[in-house]
């Protein structure tokens, strides 16, 4: 028997260490039930119940044009923040984010994993709302599908960071009812599912999820582009989010 003392290939590529992250960050993500109730449920409920009833009065006779844009609204709120402020904040009190600290992988990485995992999963949840309005009656515009990208991809950031922050700051459990709180006021006085006064819609559109819904209504249904005022707002909101998480977020 040969000894082999050849020095191994040492550590792998970064690229490759945060891709495999990213994908365990995924496993973790899909095998926590709760979790992917929180995700899919409200949104899938407010597409069905809202757009294809008549349970709850709409500012116009398209409901499936209000709803969708509000179902993927929901769903990019509960992915980006919901569930990634909770799995964080416990990972942080159990010590698991100490432990990946100590491992080849920065943290800055640790957060690109995180966040690429959110992405993977919001992109999954947008393809199927959207194919299910469509097979609902629902035709979005053709020309409004890069700016509602570009919409999901800045409330995904402004929500991502306001959520690490909260991990990074507050108790596990403190986080979690914080961030369920916050999206059942959503669901309920965002005029994301149940339409709002004008004069009160107006008020909540300093909201990311307020915005982001609106924003979708007005390139995918209406065909208008979206407003430079959402494009400002989540704009905002994503500098925020990336600052507080720089200053704030802590790893134990």
């Amino acid at each position: 028997m040969t000894l082999d003392l050849s020095p191994g290939r040492g550590r792998l590529p970064l690229p490759v260490i945060i891709a495999r992250q990213t994908a365990m960050e995924l496993r973790l993500a899909v095998s926590r039930v709760d979790a992917v109730v929180v995700m899919v449920v409200p949104s899938v409920l407010a597409l069905l119940g809202v757009g294809l009833t008549d349970v709850i009065r709409l500012p116009t006779d398209d409901r499936l044009g209000f709803a969708v844009p509000g179902a993927i609204a929901l769903a990019v709120m509960a992915t980006a923040f919901v569930g990634l402020a909770t799995a964080t904040g416990w990972e942080r009190a159990q010590g698991v984010l100490k432990r990946l600290g100590a491992s080849p992988l920065p943290s800055w990485g640790l957060l690109l994993a995180k966040i690429g995992a959110v992405v993977v999963l919001i992109e999954v949840q947008v393809v199927l709302l959207v194919g299910a309005g469509m097979l609902f009656g629902w035709r979005p515009h053709a020309g409004g599908v890069l700016g509602a990208l570009g919409l999901v991809a800045l409330a995904t950031a402004a929500f991502a960071g306001v959520a690490l922050t909260m991990a990074g700051r507050l108790r596990p459990d403190t986080t979690a009812g914080a961030a369920q709180l916050i999206h059942l006021l959503m669901i309920v006085f965002g005029h994301v599912v149940f339409p709002l006064p004008a004069g009160l819609v107006q008020a909540t559109q300093l909201l990311p999820v307020t915005a982001l819904a609106e924003g979708l209504r007005s390139t995918l249904t209406a065909g208008a582009g979206v407003p430079a005022g959402y494009w400002s707002l989540l704009g905002l909101w994503t500098v925020l989010g990336v600052v507080s998480v720089v200053l704030w977020f802590r790893w134990e």
